[in-house]
């Protein structure tokens, strides 16, 4: 008979991102995120290929990526609710993290397989976070996909790219409940 953890699966049941803008200082400080890191890093990573890696974002690096964010979307002529909506993200956060993908070559292990082992480690982070009493939430926005910017902003290097930014700090107000995945119209039970 298995064992239960009822805690944990309360906890899942019951887990909502923070928006983040509503999350303020403090923040995690390096012992915490480290701890948070090292929870997220506890995935399926297919052959111990460790296909992501860590950047994390603070302090006046937040205000020289917003104001890249800025540069970069006038450069591709964006519009201003656009320009302004990549570079909020920076504006308003205080700490988060960027999970970088990095594919490993591997006969074994297919590159999708190693995209979704990044995207496994962007919900451990965020659930670690929330679990240890921070906010947390999981962003992108197009500067994320934009590889210029990922290369001036991030220091990605040729074939990386991000998987998630999770911006974590405390929790500056609850968020409403939102509705969730009717679960009976997206299930297909077989049995034979």
């Amino acid at each position: 008979m298995p064992q239960p953890n009822p805690a944990a699966l309360d906890f899942l049941l019951t887990r909502r991102s923070r928006p983040a803008k509503t999350l303020v200082l403090p923040v995690p400080d390096r012992a915490e995120v480290e701890m948070l890191l090292t929870a997220a890093a506890r995935v399926p990573d297919h052959g111990k290929l460790e296909p992501w890696r860590f950047i994390v974002i603070q302090g006046a690096a937040m205000a020289r990526l917003a104001d890249l964010a800025e540069a970069r979307g006038a450069e591709l002529g964006k519009s201003p609710e656009d320009i302004g909506k990549g570079r909020s993200q920076y504006d308003q956060g205080h700490l988060a993290v960027v999970v970088v993908e990095k594919p490993v070559a591997s006969e074994k292990i297919p590159p999708l397989e190693q995209t979704y082992s990044a995207g496994a480690v962007c919900l451990s982070l965020v659930n670690a976070a929330l679990a240890s009493g921070w906010g947390a939430c999981w962003l992108s926005g197009w500067p994320a996909h934009d590889a210029a910017f990922c290369e001036r902003g991030f220091g990605l290097a040729p074939g990386e790219r991000v998987a998630g930014i999770v911006h974590i700090g405390t929790e500056g107000s609850v968020p409403p409940e939102r509705p969730r995945p009717d679960i009976s119209a997206l299930t297909r039970w077989v049995a034979e």
